[in-house]
């Protein structure tokens, strides 16, 4: 597909792409460019292979600016990244995508952005607003779930780890990558190095550069956040460990002297006089009631209990 960059996104032909009146936008797979790669005058070689794109970067050569994206699946953040490839001049932006990801973003700017002052900078600027334009309701829902999984640890002691922290902690480092390569990313075009982009729209990539900066720093608490609930749900459980052990010593402490006495009493010596008593048995008894209920008023009083 071809585009012309006026008011907005215009669809044409090649021969109309070529007349130079307009900047251009277009996106072919893999074969398309191999066989049309001569009509754009890159002077360039891509060699692409989408199996070996890792990341989202852009690189400068002597006549044009070439890149790749690595785009986290938004519905799916652990499932593999949409690839691409582009390669721009002062004339245009080619994009080079066999996954059709690329022409679904080029198709939401085309029917939703009018433009005062078309320009490929504004163009490339929208391009790269699309792709994280859901990041901040991605960013609130991720904190909603762990806001959650903090009010169930604190309020319900959940006795086994959420494993929905970690879930949320390896999409939230996912993201932080990809916020990293595109602070990289417009800091390099922001650069303009071959001069393909007018000093008065290098403004547009700055803007983006800082909103990728504000999204880093929300992933990054996030991040933190989801390691906090972690040393919560470890103090909870340590907390209940403690509760346990000053039960078990509470309960320890209270058979001690009945312990002592039923030893003692347990000896057996012939001039025992408690032995031959008739009432021994029964003060015993009582003597040992009276130290368990004292013993539990006492901890009582001193909550540990």
């Amino acid at each position: 597909m071809y585009y012309l960059i006026q008011k907005t996104l215009v669809e044409c032909s090649p021969p109309e792409m070529k007349t130079g009146e307009s900047q251009f936008v277009a996106v072919l797979t893999t074969n398309e460019w191999e066989e049309k790669k001569e009509l754009f005058d890159m002077g360039i070689d891509l060699g692409l292979n989408t199996a070996a794109i890792h990341n989202t970067k852009t690189e400068v050569n002597y006549d044009s600016l070439t890149g790749t994206f690595s785009l986290p699946d938004r519905k799916n953040l652990m499932r593999a990244n949409h690839k691409f490839a582009f390669a721009l001049d002062e004339k245009g932006i080619v994009f080079i995508d066999d996954t059709n990801t690329a022409q679904q973003i080029i198709e939401k700017i085309k029917n939703s952005r009018q433009w005062k002052m078309p320009c490929l900078e504004r163009f490339f600027y929208d391009f790269l607003e699309q792709i994280v334009h859901e990041d901040l309701d991605l960013m609130e829902g991720f904190e909603s779930k762990l806001d959650r999984i903090e009010k169930d640890i604190l309020d319900k002691g959940e006795s086994e780890y959420p494993k929905e922290i970690n879930l949320i902690r390896g999409e939230i480092r996912e993201l932080r990558i990809h916020y990293e390569q595109l602070i990289d990313f417009t800091q390099e075009l922001e650069e303009n190095e071959n001069g393909f982009f007018k000093e008065e729209n290098l403004r547009y990539f700055r803007m983006f550069s800082n909103r990728m900066d504000r999204l880093y720093g929300t992933a990054t608490s996030l991040r933190d956040y989801t390691m906090q609930l972690g040393d919560l749900y470890q103090s909870q459980i340590e907390l209940k460990q403690n509760k346990i052990m000053t039960i078990l010593t509470v309960v320890t402490t209270i058979f001690m002297p009945l312990t002592l006495i039923t030893g003692w009493y347990g000896m057996n010596f012939t001039h025992m006089p408690e032995l031959d008593s008739p009432y021994g048995y029964p003060l015993v008894i009582a003597s040992a009631l009276v130290i368990a209920i004292s013993s539990l008023l006492y901890f009582k009083k001193k909550k540990w209990l």
